[in-house]
């Protein structure tokens, strides 16, 4: 619990929450209040956290509507995201977000980011207790974003603030623009303008405005997607220029690592898919302090998709289950233009693939052989479905299992001596 002797500030608050979220050194220690909404400018999810907040040009789940409202155009499936943190001094911060891909419509989304402080000791001049009161910020935010192109899209929050110090309150409205530019199928650069035309928030009697943040970068997606290296710059009057930058790797499957740098931090933290469409994040910054941690929870259903499942995921091309028949489905948000179904080894090479033109057939069979038409060996293999659209976007299926085996069952052949 904190003293404030006197009448509490909303300064004087600010300063100790500014130094909770890890408000660079020479900032917190000069005894005023910080920026105005600094809290979040220097917020960050589970995942970003991870990436070191270098997020502007992938920014493509619910939350990354906060970093660049043009990456919610990159969402395949509808999502719901939570993440919560604890920080120093009961402070904790947590957000919630939906967001919802559009086709020939918008995407559209919605983010709260709430910070609530612990509590504070309010006394009189005499230094007299007069109990405890709390500082609480909110950011609503209300999205759109449009795909001009499978190469260009933007983006635009509506931005509402609300702030409570003790008896004081204020809200105030404010704008964010953003924009996405794919320059090479592998490598993206995004820029975001923050707080434009406020918000503004008046507590007693001045009007404290949010400063306008200009946020650039680029990611590059590497290893055929399962790695990414994103950096990032921002500028703001109130806090300068920071750099940032971040790695990931999906080692194993549902299993991605990461790896980042935040201004002056180092960060890191790891997503892990546990379900189907359910993955939780996890990140933590070093900070003089102590170490700042985050946790994050999504769920994807719905939206835009492929989908494939095998049965019997283990047959015999020799026995009663000669075939196993694929089950294939997919929404595209363009008109589907081609689709392909790879079978593949443990060696990752592709052995069998069927596809055409237009929308996935309702299922295919395979009986085991490859493309010759010779049988394949007993052993594992994988599928995964593809399928393109006529603006060239994809959407791939889950990879999943499956086993050829054409030995018969094994034991043992009693033998009985004649007498």
């Amino acid at each position: 619990m904190f003293r404030i002797e006197g009448r509490a500030r909303g300064s004087v608050t600010l300063a100790v929450i500014l130094l909770a979220l890890g408000a660079a050194p020479a900032r917190a220690q000069s005894g005023t209040g910080g920026t105005p909404g600094e809290w979040f400018l220097q917020y960050g999810s589970a995942r970003t956290q991870g990436l070191g907040g270098a997020f502007v040009a992938t920014a493509d789940d619910a939350l990354g509507a906060i970093w660049n409202p043009a990456g919610l155009s990159l969402l395949d499936q509808d999502q719901l995201r939570f993440d919560t943190s604890q920080l120093y001094g009961e402070t904790t911060v947590n957000s919630f977000s939906f967001a919802v891909p559009g086709s020939r419509w918008p995407s559209v989304g919605a983010t709260m980011v709430s910070l609530t402080s612990g509590d504070f000791e309010r006394t009189s001049v005499l230094n007299d207790p007069l109990g405890t009161f709390r500082e609480g910020e909110t950011a609503y935010l209300f999205t759109l974003a449009k795909n001009f192109s499978t190469r260009a899209a933007v983006g635009v929050n509506a931005k509402l603030v609300q702030q409570t110090i003790e008896s004081f309150s204020g809200g105030g409205f404010g704008m964010d623009v953003g924009g996405i530019v794919r320059l090479t199928p592998d490598l993206r650069a995004g820029f975001t303008l923050m707080n434009l035309g406020g918000p503004r928030v008046t507590l007693r009697d001045v009007a404290e405005a949010w400063p306008t943040e200009m946020r650039g970068g680029l990611a590059l997606s590497l290893l055929g997607g399962k790695a990414l290296a994103s950096l990032e710059v921002d500028h703001s009057d109130g806090l300068g220029t920071r750099l940032r930058g971040g790695t990931e790797y999906q080692m194993l499957s549902g299993l991605t690592v990461r790896l980042g740098y935040d201004d002056t931090r180092p960060a890191g933290g790891f997503s892990y898919r546990f379900a189907r469409g359910y993955d939780i994040d996890y990140g933590v910054t070093d900070h003089p302090l102590g170490l700042t941690q985050r946790v994050g929870l999504s769920y994807r259903f719905g939206g835009f998709y492929a989908s494939s499942r095998a049965e019997p995921s283990v047959f015999s091309p020799t026995g009663e289950h000669a075939v196993t028949r694929i089950s294939l489905n997919a929404r595209t948000k363009g008109t589907p233009e081609n689709w392909s179904l790879e079978i593949l080894d443990k060696s990752d090479h592709v052995v069998r693939r069927f596809g055409g033109p237009g929308r996935p057939s309702a299922h295919v069979e395979w009986d085991g052989k490859d493309e010759s038409g010779l049988p394949l060996a007993d052993g594992n293999y994988r599928y995964r479905l593809e399928v393109r659209d006529g603006e060239g976007r994809i959407v791939t299926s889950s990879t999943h299992a499956l086993e050829i085996t054409t030995a018969g069952p094994q034991g043992e052949v009693p033998v009985v001596p004649v007498p």
